[in-house]
């Protein structure tokens, strides 16, 4: 009875093999890169100081740009964030409809951050005047989960209402009326806020430069060892 051996893997396999990491390594260190350099785009314009723009329905912005707004709040149908951490304190976002004009998309308000005491959030806290004023500050978005489960808003028919992370089409659907693609992030010198800190990422260039760092050196050091391998079952052939 003859036994079966088994063929010796091809030599150049581990070559084939360590190429196409090294290829891998080098393409995930210059994604690290792209990532580092939009969020130092993002970082400038966040720290773009120039004056605030008047701002009207069908009028693009870019983001963080600082715009000034008129309209009415509508402070029967607010919105309080849940779950939002800032210092490692929990709080909440005060979210206020503004409307800009009767047939316009709602503009929503991020009126800022207050912490979560161990009594009932006083509700009284987030009145507003009823008379048509003009807000500044930038444009910005709703603060995102990186995972979220079950409802995002309180279906209770009460206001103002509680939510975790929502979405614009959560809050348009919860509203009954469209809202705009962005969001004001009021500023801070503005009196009818709360806490106001606004950064665009916690998750600045210099981590996305450094993973970049990574990879390219993963990828040297294989080439290294790829190279020193092959050079030696040369001399040893």
């Amino acid at each position: 009875m003859t036994t079966k051996t088994k063929k010796p893997l091809p030599s150049w396999l581990p070559l084939v093999i360590g190429f196409i990491l090294v290829v891998q390594f080098a393409g995930l260190g210059a994604w690290q890169i792209s990532r580092g350099m939009e969020k130092r785009a993002t970082q400038n314009l966040f720290r773009d100081e120039s004056g605030f723009t008047q701002w009207r329905h069908g009028v693009d912005v870019r983001p963080y740009q600082r715009i000034k707004v008129s309209g009415r709040f509508d402070p029967a149908r607010q919105f309080i964030l849940e779950n939002i951490i800032i210092s490692s304190r929990y709080g909440y976002y005060i979210i206020t409809p503004l409307e800009v004009s009767p047939d316009a998309p709602l503009l929503l308000v991020n009126r800022g951050w207050i912490e979560k005491g161990a009594d009932t959030l006083d509700l009284s806290a987030l009145d507003l005047p009823l008379e048509p004023m003009t807000v500044r500050g930038r444009a910005g978005s709703l603060p995102r989960a990186g995972y979220k489960m079950g409802t995002a808003i309180n279906p209770t028919p009460d206001w103002p209402k509680y939510a975790v992370y929502p979405s614009l089409e959560e809050v348009s659907e919860a509203l009954g009326r469209d809202v705009q693609a962005f969001v004001l992030l009021l500023d801070h010198e503005e009196q009818l806020g709360f806490y106001r800190h606004w950064v665009p990422t916690e998750f600045g260039p210099g981590k996305h430069f450094a993973y970049a760092l990574q990879w390219f050196a993963m990828g040297a050091v294989l080439s290294g060892l790829l190279i020193w391998n092959y050079r030696k079952k040369r001399f040893d052939a």
